[in-house]
C-alpha cells in the first residue's frame, strides 16, 4: 500500500480488499485522477480471484468525499463539459460492473459525486452525525445524476426536496430514509462495513455476481439516459457561466477562510 497514491489498495488475508479515497487535504474530492484510480482499482480486484468483497472509505477523519473537485470543474468550459461527465460516467459504470460485493464506510462527509459513490455500493455505514446529500444545485449544476440515483432509493417528494434544495442531511436521517444501511459509532464505522462485507461475501460468488449483474441490466438505459440528460442539461449551464461563478466564488470564501486561520 502506498501512502503517497491518491487511491490507497489493500486486501486483508480474509479477502477483503480496502479502498481509500485519499486527499485528505482536499477532502477527498473526486477529479480525473481519482476517477482513473479508482476504475483502475475496480477492475483490477474484479480479476482478483483472492478478492471476495470490497469496503471504500477516505483517508482522515472530515471525510469520505465532499464530491466533484470544484478547482477542476470551475476550469471547466462548456465544451469540456461531455469529456468531464463521460469520464464520470465510466467510474460509475466500473462501480455497476464490480460483480463482488461491495460496501461505503462513510467515515465523513459524503457529498455529490461522493454520496453517488456510495448509492452505487451494496450497503451504505455511516454515522449519526454524518453530513451527507446532494448539494449540486448550490454550485449551479443541473442534480440529474444524483436525483437519478436516488430515486432508486428515496420516495419522489424526499428526492425533489434534496436535489432542488441541495441541503445535506445527518446521518440519523439518511438512515430514516433509508439512505444508509447501518449506523454505526464514527470510530466503528469501518469495522460494521467490514462485517457487512463478509457477511456477503460469505453467499456463493456466482449467485451474488448473477444478481448483481441483474441489477445492472434492469437499469442500464434509465442509467444512461442521465448521463445523457446531465450532459445535456450541465453543458447549458456552464454556456451561462452559472457554474463557474458559484464554484469560484465558494473557492475564494475557502481561501480567505483558510488564510484567516494562519
Amino acid at each position: 500500500m502506498m501512502s503517497d497514491s491518491i487511491l490507497l489498495t489493500e486486501i486483508s488475508p480474509t479477502g477483503i480488499a480496502y479502498l481509500t479515497l485519499n486527499r485528505p487535504g482536499a477532502m477527498n474530492a473526486i477529479n480525473s485522477p481519482m476517477r482513473d484510480a479508482l476504475i483502475t482499482a475496480l477492475k483490477g480486484l474484479m480479476d482478483d480471484e483472492t478478492v471476495r468483497a470490497a469496503v471504500i472509505t477516505g483517508a482522515g477523519v472530515r471525510a469520505f468525499s465532499s464530491g466533484q473537485d470544484l478547482e477542476e470543474a470551475a476550469a471547466f468550459t462548456q465544451t469540456g463539459v461531455s469529456g468531464w461527465l463521460t469520464h464520470q460516467r465510466a467510474m460509475f459504470q466500473a462501480f455497476r460492473e464490480f460483480e463482488k460485493p461491495i460496501v461505503a464506510a462513510f467515515n465523513g462527509l459524503a457529498a455529490g459525486a461522493g454520496f453517488q459513490i456510495g448509492l452505487l455500493c451494496d450497503a451504505r455505514v455511516g454515522c449519526a452525525e454524518l453530513r451527507i446529500g446532494q448539494p449540486e444545485v448550490r454550485a449551479g449544476l443541473a442534480s440529474i445524476i444524483g436525483s437519478y440515483f436516488m430515486r432508486q432509493y428515496l420516495p419522489h417528494g424526499r428526492n425533489v426536496e434534496l436535489s432542488l434544495t441541495g441541503k445535506l442531511i445527518s446521518g440519523q436521517e439518511a438512515y430514516d430514509w433509508a439512505l444508509l444501511s447501518r449506523l454505526a459509532p464514527r470510530e466503528e464505522v469501518v469495522a460494521i462495513a467490514t462485517k457487512i462485507a463478509e457477511d456477503l461475501a460469505a453467499q456463493p460468488p456466482l449467485a451474488v455476481a448473477l444478481t448483481k449483474r441483474r441489477f445492472r441490466e434492469t437499469t442500464q438505459a434509465d442509467f444512461d439516459d442521465a448521463i445523457a440528460a446531465a450532459i445535456k442539461a450541465n453543458t447549458f449551464a456552464y454556456g451561462s457561466g452559472l457554474p463557474q461563478k458559484k464554484m469560484n466564488e465558494f473557492l475564494a470564501q475557502r481561501t480567505a477562510g483558510e488564510n484567516g486561520k494562519k
